[in-house]
C-alpha cells in the first residue's frame, strides 16, 4: 500500500511538472489560442503568398509537427468530408499513404469540437503518422489541426497531440 502510495504522488508530482512547463500560443495576427505542453514545442514560421505559424516539437519534424489552417465552406459539410477531400487532393499521393481505422473518424471533444482521422505513410525511407482534427466552430468553419510525427515517436506525442487540439479556442 505505501508503494502504490509513493508511486502515485510521483506519478502527480511528474504530471504537475509537465503541465507547470507548458505555454500558451497567442498572437494578435492570428484570431486563436492554443496550449502547448511543454516548452520543446516551438513556433516557425513559413511563407508562401501568406505567413504561416506553424510548431515543431524540438529541432526536428520528426518528434512532432503541427500546421492549422482555417476551412470555409460554402455549404454544410462534414469533418468526413473535408477529410475525402484533402485525400483526394493531397494524402492519398503520399508514398506509403494508408488511412487508418477504415477513414472512420473519432469524436473529439475541446473547446471546440469535432473529428479526428488518422493516416499512415513513408517519409524520406521513414514510417510517419498523420492525424488532422477537424474542429468545426459553425455551419461554414473548420479549423484542421494536421501534425504529422515519426511512427517511432508517436506513442510519446499522441497525448501532447489531443492537449493541443483539447485546447484550441478563438480569442
Amino acid at each position: 500500500m505505501r508503494q502504490a502510495l509513493i508511486l502515485l504522488t510521483l506519478v502527480c508530482f511528474n504530471s504537475l511538472n509537465a503541465l507547470a512547463q507548458g505555454w500558451t500560443f497567442a498572437r494578435d495576427s492570428v484570431e486563436y489560442v492554443i496550449d502547448l505542453p511543454s516548452a520543446t514545442w516551438r513556433v516557425v514560421s513559413r511563407v508562401d503568398v501568406h505567413q504561416h505559424v506553424e510548431f515543431v516539437n524540438g529541432n526536428d519534424e520528426a518528434n512532432g509537427y503541427l500546421r492549422l489552417t482555417k476551412i470555409l465552406v460554402d455549404s454544410e459539410k462534414t469533418a468526413a468530408d473535408l477529410f475525402q477531400s484533402d485525400e483526394q487532393r493531397n494524402l492519398q499521393h503520399l508514398p506509403g499513404y494508408v488511412v487508418c481505422n477504415d477513414g472512420k473518424g473519432e469524436a473529439f471533444r475541446g473547446y471546440v469540437s469535432g473529428t479526428s482521422f488518422s493516416y499512415e505513410y513513408i517519409r524520406s525511407g521513414r514510417p510517419m503518422a498523420g492525424r488532422v482534427y477537424y474542429l468545426q466552430l459553425d455551419k461554414r468553419t473548420f479549423y484542421a489541426l494536421r501534425f504529422t510525427v515519426a511512427q517511432d515517436k508517436l506513442q510519446s506525442v499522441r497525448e501532447q497531440m489531443d492537449f493541443i487540439a483539447r485546447s484550441f479556442r478563438l480569442k
